[in-house]
Protein backbone atom coordinates (compact mmCIF):
# COMPACT_ATOMS: atom_id res chain seq x y z
CA UNK A 1 0.00 0.00 0.00
CA UNK A 2 1.10 3.77 -0.95
CA UNK A 3 2.60 5.22 2.19
CA UNK A 4 2.10 9.29 2.89
CA UNK A 5 5.91 10.05 1.92
CA UNK A 6 4.70 8.51 -1.76
CA UNK A 7 1.76 10.32 -1.95
CA UNK A 8 3.90 13.75 -1.23
CA UNK A 9 5.98 13.10 -3.90
CA UNK A 10 3.82 12.65 -6.39
CA UNK A 11 1.52 15.55 -5.56
CA UNK A 12 4.70 17.71 -5.09
CA UNK A 13 4.01 18.76 -1.47
CA UNK A 14 5.67 18.08 2.02
CA UNK A 15 4.86 15.03 3.76
CA UNK A 16 3.61 17.15 6.53
CA UNK A 17 0.78 18.75 4.27
CA UNK A 18 -0.36 15.51 2.76
CA UNK A 19 -0.32 14.29 5.83
CA UNK A 20 -2.83 17.14 7.20
CA UNK A 21 -5.38 16.66 4.42
CA UNK A 22 -5.42 13.05 4.38
CA UNK A 23 -6.19 12.46 8.10
CA UNK A 24 -9.21 15.72 6.92
CA UNK A 25 -7.85 18.51 8.50
CA UNK A 26 -7.19 20.58 5.02
CA UNK A 27 -9.98 23.00 5.43
CA UNK A 28 -8.43 23.43 9.59
CA UNK A 29 -5.12 24.57 8.20
CA UNK A 30 -6.67 26.38 5.28
CA UNK A 31 -4.86 23.74 3.11
CA UNK A 32 -6.21 25.47 -0.62
CA UNK A 33 -8.61 23.32 -2.80
CA UNK A 34 -6.57 22.86 -5.64
CA UNK A 35 -4.02 21.22 -3.28
CA UNK A 36 -6.39 19.29 -1.31
CA UNK A 37 -7.24 17.97 -4.84
CA UNK A 38 -3.91 17.55 -6.11
CA UNK A 39 -2.89 15.34 -3.10
CA UNK A 40 -6.20 13.47 -2.73
CA UNK A 41 -5.77 12.40 -6.95
CA UNK A 42 -2.33 11.09 -6.00
CA UNK A 43 -3.64 9.24 -3.10
CA UNK A 44 -6.01 7.60 -6.07
CA UNK A 45 -3.87 6.89 -8.26
CA UNK A 46 -1.37 5.14 -5.74
CA UNK A 47 -4.73 3.40 -4.51
CA UNK A 48 -4.24 4.62 -0.94
CA UNK A 49 -6.40 2.98 1.77
CA UNK A 50 -6.15 4.74 4.97
CA UNK A 51 -5.08 3.04 8.04
CA UNK A 52 -7.80 3.16 10.56
CA UNK A 53 -7.53 1.09 13.23
CA UNK A 54 -4.12 1.84 13.52
CA UNK A 55 -4.48 5.17 13.28
CA UNK A 56 -7.18 5.46 16.35
CA UNK A 57 -6.71 3.66 19.76
CA UNK A 58 -9.18 3.56 22.74
CA UNK A 59 -8.25 4.27 26.34
CA UNK A 60 -6.13 1.69 27.35
CA UNK A 61 -4.04 0.86 23.90
CA UNK A 62 -7.12 -1.32 22.64
CA UNK A 63 -6.79 -1.16 18.39
CA UNK A 64 -10.52 0.15 17.26
CA UNK A 65 -12.12 -2.69 15.02
CA UNK A 66 -13.20 -1.66 11.45
CA UNK A 67 -15.67 0.50 11.00
CA UNK A 68 -18.77 -0.05 8.46
CA UNK A 69 -20.74 3.42 7.98
CA UNK A 70 -24.41 3.24 7.05
CA UNK A 71 -25.40 6.93 4.97
CA UNK A 72 -29.10 6.66 5.72
CA UNK A 73 -31.00 9.65 4.59
CA UNK A 74 -32.61 12.01 7.12
CA UNK A 75 -36.51 11.88 5.42
CA UNK A 76 -39.46 9.76 6.34
CA UNK A 77 -37.53 6.80 4.58
CA UNK A 78 -36.04 6.03 7.78
CA UNK A 79 -38.90 4.01 8.83
CA UNK A 80 -37.10 1.19 7.46
CA UNK A 81 -33.82 1.67 8.98
CA UNK A 82 -35.13 -0.67 11.29
CA UNK A 83 -35.36 -3.85 9.61
CA UNK A 84 -32.30 -2.65 7.76
CA UNK A 85 -30.38 -2.78 11.03
CA UNK A 86 -31.50 -6.64 12.07
CA UNK A 87 -30.21 -7.95 8.54
CA UNK A 88 -27.13 -5.78 9.63
CA UNK A 89 -26.68 -7.04 12.74
CA UNK A 90 -27.81 -10.76 11.59
CA UNK A 91 -25.00 -10.99 9.25
CA UNK A 92 -22.35 -9.63 11.17
CA UNK A 93 -23.00 -11.99 14.11
CA UNK A 94 -22.27 -15.01 10.94
CA UNK A 95 -19.65 -13.38 9.61
CA UNK A 96 -15.67 -13.92 10.38
CA UNK A 97 -14.38 -11.53 12.54
CA UNK A 98 -15.46 -8.63 14.74
CA UNK A 99 -16.67 -4.80 13.39
CA UNK A 100 -17.92 -1.01 14.33
CA UNK A 101 -20.89 0.18 13.53
CA UNK A 102 -21.33 3.63 12.51
CA UNK A 103 -24.91 5.55 11.30
CA UNK A 104 -24.69 8.59 9.70
CA UNK A 105 -27.34 10.64 8.51
CA UNK A 106 -27.52 12.76 5.85
CA UNK A 107 -29.85 15.56 3.92
CA UNK A 108 -31.14 14.15 0.40
CA UNK A 109 -29.48 15.86 -2.31
CA UNK A 110 -26.22 17.14 -0.17
CA UNK A 111 -24.58 13.80 0.21
CA UNK A 112 -21.33 15.50 -1.66
CA UNK A 113 -21.51 17.81 1.56
CA UNK A 114 -20.74 14.85 3.89
CA UNK A 115 -17.34 15.57 4.35
CA UNK A 116 -16.35 12.27 5.93
CA UNK A 117 -17.02 10.12 3.00
CA UNK A 118 -14.91 12.52 1.30
CA UNK A 119 -11.68 12.02 3.06
CA UNK A 120 -12.46 8.26 4.43
CA UNK A 121 -10.40 8.96 7.31
CA UNK A 122 -13.79 7.64 9.88
CA UNK A 123 -14.28 4.19 8.23
CA UNK A 124 -13.12 1.48 6.83
CA UNK A 125 -15.99 1.39 3.91
CA UNK A 126 -19.79 2.38 3.45
CA UNK A 127 -23.54 1.33 2.89
CA UNK A 128 -24.43 4.08 1.27
CA UNK A 129 -28.81 3.66 1.64
CA UNK A 130 -31.46 5.63 -0.34
CA UNK A 131 -29.80 8.56 -2.42
CA UNK A 132 -31.70 10.77 -4.52
CA UNK A 133 -30.88 11.30 -7.90
CA UNK A 134 -29.02 14.44 -7.80
CA UNK A 135 -26.98 12.10 -4.80
CA UNK A 136 -26.35 9.61 -8.12
CA UNK A 137 -25.42 11.35 -10.09
CA UNK A 138 -22.56 13.12 -7.83
CA UNK A 139 -21.62 9.61 -6.91
CA UNK A 140 -21.39 8.46 -10.68
CA UNK A 141 -18.92 11.18 -10.72
CA UNK A 142 -16.27 10.66 -8.05
CA UNK A 143 -14.46 8.13 -6.68
CA UNK A 144 -14.00 7.29 -2.85
CA UNK A 145 -10.55 6.50 -0.79
CA UNK A 146 -12.67 3.68 0.71
CA UNK A 147 -14.98 0.73 -0.24
CA UNK A 148 -18.64 1.69 -0.73
CA UNK A 149 -21.88 -0.27 -1.57
CA UNK A 150 -25.41 1.46 -2.63
CA UNK A 151 -28.56 0.04 -1.48
CA UNK A 152 -31.40 -0.09 -3.30
CA UNK A 153 -29.42 1.72 -5.95
CA UNK A 154 -27.52 0.24 -9.53
CA UNK A 155 -24.33 1.33 -10.32
CA UNK A 156 -21.92 0.78 -12.67
CA UNK A 157 -19.14 2.56 -11.10
CA UNK A 158 -19.74 1.24 -7.68
CA UNK A 159 -21.05 -2.35 -5.67
CA UNK A 160 -24.93 -2.60 -5.27
CA UNK A 161 -27.76 -4.47 -3.67
CA UNK A 162 -31.37 -3.76 -5.03
CA UNK A 163 -34.52 -5.26 -6.54
CA UNK A 164 -36.16 -4.46 -10.33
CA UNK A 165 -38.39 -1.98 -8.94
CA UNK A 166 -40.10 -1.66 -12.71
CA UNK A 167 -41.08 -5.34 -12.11
CA UNK A 168 -42.59 -4.70 -8.87
CA UNK A 169 -44.64 -2.05 -10.70
CA UNK A 170 -45.26 -4.47 -13.48
CA UNK A 171 -46.53 -7.16 -11.08
CA UNK A 172 -49.21 -4.62 -9.23
CA UNK A 173 -50.74 -3.89 -12.65
CA UNK A 174 -51.15 -7.22 -13.47
CA UNK A 175 -52.62 -8.12 -10.25
CA UNK A 176 -55.10 -5.65 -10.77
CA UNK A 177 -55.88 -6.72 -14.20
CA UNK A 178 -56.31 -10.25 -13.13
CA UNK A 179 -58.90 -9.02 -10.98
CA UNK A 180 -61.04 -7.64 -13.29
CA UNK A 181 -60.22 -3.72 -12.78
CA UNK A 182 -60.95 -1.45 -15.25
CA UNK A 183 -59.76 1.50 -13.75
CA UNK A 184 -56.44 2.43 -11.43
CA UNK A 185 -54.34 4.73 -9.67
CA UNK A 186 -51.10 5.50 -7.95
CA UNK A 187 -50.53 7.45 -4.86
CA UNK A 188 -46.39 8.13 -5.04
CA UNK A 189 -44.11 10.03 -2.34
CA UNK A 190 -43.23 13.20 -3.82
CA UNK A 191 -39.29 12.48 -3.42
CA UNK A 192 -36.67 12.16 -5.57
CA UNK A 193 -35.77 8.40 -5.78
CA UNK A 194 -34.77 6.55 -9.04
CA UNK A 195 -36.38 3.01 -7.00
CA UNK A 196 -40.02 4.86 -6.27
CA UNK A 197 -40.03 6.40 -10.12
CA UNK A 198 -39.10 3.18 -11.66
CA UNK A 199 -42.61 1.36 -9.36
CA UNK A 200 -44.75 4.23 -10.58
CA UNK A 201 -43.29 3.80 -14.17
CA UNK A 202 -43.23 0.24 -14.19
CA UNK A 203 -47.06 0.08 -12.76
CA UNK A 204 -48.46 2.84 -15.24
CA UNK A 205 -46.31 1.07 -18.21
CA UNK A 206 -48.22 -2.54 -17.84
CA UNK A 207 -51.55 -0.61 -16.47
CA UNK A 208 -51.54 0.53 -19.90
CA UNK A 209 -50.46 -2.58 -22.07
CA UNK A 210 -53.13 -4.37 -20.31
CA UNK A 211 -55.71 -2.21 -20.90
CA UNK A 212 -56.23 -0.49 -17.31
CA UNK A 213 -57.12 3.08 -17.37
CA UNK A 214 -54.65 5.04 -15.36
CA UNK A 215 -55.94 8.73 -15.59
CA UNK A 216 -53.76 11.75 -14.60
CA UNK A 217 -56.08 13.09 -11.86
CA UNK A 218 -55.42 9.22 -10.52
CA UNK A 219 -51.88 9.58 -9.90
CA UNK A 220 -51.23 11.60 -6.89
CA UNK A 221 -48.02 12.78 -5.40
CA UNK A 222 -47.66 13.57 -2.18
CA UNK A 223 -45.87 13.91 1.01
CA UNK A 224 -43.87 10.53 2.05
CA UNK A 225 -45.79 10.02 5.28
CA UNK A 226 -48.83 8.44 6.90
CA UNK A 227 -49.85 12.56 6.55
CA UNK A 228 -49.27 12.37 3.08
CA UNK A 229 -50.97 9.42 2.40
CA UNK A 230 -54.08 10.60 4.04
CA UNK A 231 -54.14 14.06 1.89
CA UNK A 232 -53.63 12.15 -1.71
CA UNK A 233 -57.26 10.20 -0.95
CA UNK A 234 -58.63 13.81 0.25
CA UNK A 235 -57.36 15.16 -2.82
CA UNK A 236 -58.31 11.91 -5.18
CA UNK A 237 -61.34 12.26 -4.14
CA UNK A 238 -61.94 16.05 -4.46
CA UNK A 239 -61.16 15.75 -8.44
CA UNK A 240 -64.81 15.54 -9.53
CA UNK A 241 -63.92 12.75 -11.29
CA UNK A 242 -64.92 8.99 -10.02
CA UNK A 243 -62.22 7.59 -8.15
CA UNK A 244 -60.74 4.35 -9.54
CA UNK A 245 -61.21 0.70 -8.39
CA UNK A 246 -57.87 0.05 -7.28
CA UNK A 247 -55.11 1.78 -5.66
CA UNK A 248 -51.32 1.18 -6.07
CA UNK A 249 -49.69 3.06 -3.19
CA UNK A 250 -46.29 2.96 -3.19
CA UNK A 251 -45.54 3.00 0.22
CA UNK A 252 -46.93 1.20 3.02
CA UNK A 253 -45.78 4.07 5.62
CA UNK A 254 -48.25 6.34 2.97
CA UNK A 255 -50.70 3.04 2.93
CA UNK A 256 -51.60 3.68 6.48
CA UNK A 257 -53.00 6.71 5.61
CA UNK A 258 -54.67 5.75 2.44
CA UNK A 259 -57.01 3.39 4.73
CA UNK A 260 -57.51 5.88 7.74
CA UNK A 261 -58.98 8.68 4.83
CA UNK A 262 -60.99 6.24 2.88
CA UNK A 263 -62.45 4.54 5.58
CA UNK A 264 -63.29 8.10 7.31
CA UNK A 265 -64.46 9.04 3.87
CA UNK A 266 -66.92 5.88 3.78
CA UNK A 267 -65.24 4.46 0.96
CA UNK A 268 -65.37 0.83 1.32
CA UNK A 269 -61.93 -1.52 1.31
CA UNK A 270 -62.26 -3.85 -0.76
CA UNK A 271 -65.65 -3.73 -1.46
CA UNK A 272 -65.04 -0.83 -3.48
CA UNK A 273 -61.20 0.04 -3.78
CA UNK A 274 -58.78 -1.95 -3.80
CA UNK A 275 -56.04 -1.61 -2.03
CA UNK A 276 -51.97 -2.60 -2.58
CA UNK A 277 -49.15 -0.78 -0.69
CA UNK A 278 -44.97 -1.72 -0.70
CA UNK A 279 -42.25 -2.64 1.43
CA UNK A 280 -44.63 -5.23 3.69
CA UNK A 281 -43.84 -3.47 7.03
CA UNK A 282 -44.80 -5.05 9.83
CA UNK A 283 -47.84 -2.47 10.84
CA UNK A 284 -49.46 -4.18 7.49
CA UNK A 285 -50.56 -7.18 9.01
CA UNK A 286 -52.23 -5.00 12.01
CA UNK A 287 -54.29 -2.17 9.20
CA UNK A 288 -58.00 -2.58 8.98
CA UNK A 289 -58.35 -4.29 6.61
CA UNK A 290 -55.45 -6.07 6.63
CA UNK A 291 -53.02 -4.17 3.72
CA UNK A 292 -51.83 -6.69 0.52
CA UNK A 293 -48.60 -5.06 -0.59
CA UNK A 294 -45.08 -6.20 -2.42
CA UNK A 295 -42.46 -7.44 -0.09
CA UNK A 296 -39.10 -5.58 0.01
CA UNK A 297 -36.16 -8.33 1.35
CA UNK A 298 -35.03 -5.57 3.16
CA UNK A 299 -33.27 -7.90 5.96
CA UNK A 300 -31.74 -9.66 3.33
CA UNK A 301 -30.11 -7.20 0.84
CA UNK A 302 -29.12 -5.28 4.05
CA UNK A 303 -26.80 -8.74 5.04
CA UNK A 304 -25.89 -9.22 1.22
CA UNK A 305 -24.59 -5.43 2.10
CA UNK A 306 -22.84 -6.25 5.00
CA UNK A 307 -20.73 -9.58 3.44
CA UNK A 308 -20.41 -7.51 -0.11
CA UNK A 309 -18.65 -4.85 1.78
CA UNK A 310 -16.34 -6.61 3.81
CA UNK A 311 -14.76 -8.73 1.15
CA UNK A 312 -14.35 -5.98 -0.66
CA UNK A 313 -12.72 -4.36 2.79
CA UNK A 314 -10.33 -7.27 2.72
CA UNK A 315 -10.06 -7.40 -0.78
CA UNK A 316 -11.58 -11.18 -1.10
CA UNK A 317 -13.87 -9.51 -4.04
CA UNK A 318 -12.88 -7.06 -6.36
CA UNK A 319 -15.71 -4.36 -7.57
CA UNK A 320 -18.35 -3.17 -8.84
CA UNK A 321 -20.12 -6.56 -7.54
CA UNK A 322 -23.92 -6.77 -8.14
CA UNK A 323 -26.85 -8.52 -6.24
CA UNK A 324 -30.38 -8.36 -7.35
CA UNK A 325 -33.24 -9.85 -4.91
CA UNK A 326 -36.65 -10.47 -5.82
CA UNK A 327 -39.33 -8.94 -4.77
CA UNK A 328 -43.35 -10.96 -4.14
CA UNK A 329 -46.99 -9.69 -3.51
CA UNK A 330 -47.99 -10.44 0.11
CA UNK A 331 -52.09 -11.04 -0.75
CA UNK A 332 -54.25 -9.86 2.47
CA UNK A 333 -57.82 -8.07 2.65
CA UNK A 334 -57.21 -5.09 1.28
CA UNK A 335 -56.66 -6.76 -1.85
CA UNK A 336 -57.18 -10.43 -3.38
CA UNK A 337 -55.29 -12.98 -5.34
CA UNK A 338 -55.55 -13.49 -8.91
CA UNK A 339 -58.88 -14.06 -10.09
Amino acid sequence: MASIREIARLANVSQSTASMVLNGKGEQYRISAVTQQRIWEAARQLNYQPNISARRLRSGGETVLPIIALFWALDTRTVLISRFLKGFQQKLLDIEGEYEMLIQPYVGTKLHEVQSLATGTRFNGAIIANPTEQDEAFLEQTQFNVPIVLYQRSSTRYSSVYVDSYKSGEEVARLFAGRGHRTVGAIVPDVSSKAIRLRKEGFLAKASELGLEAAPEHIVFSEFSEHGGYEAVRRLLSSGKEPPTALFVISDQMAVGTLSALNEFGRRVPEEIEIVGYDNDEVTQYTIPALSTVHLPVEEMAGECVSMLTDLMHHKAVGPLTKIFETHMVIRSSCGGFK
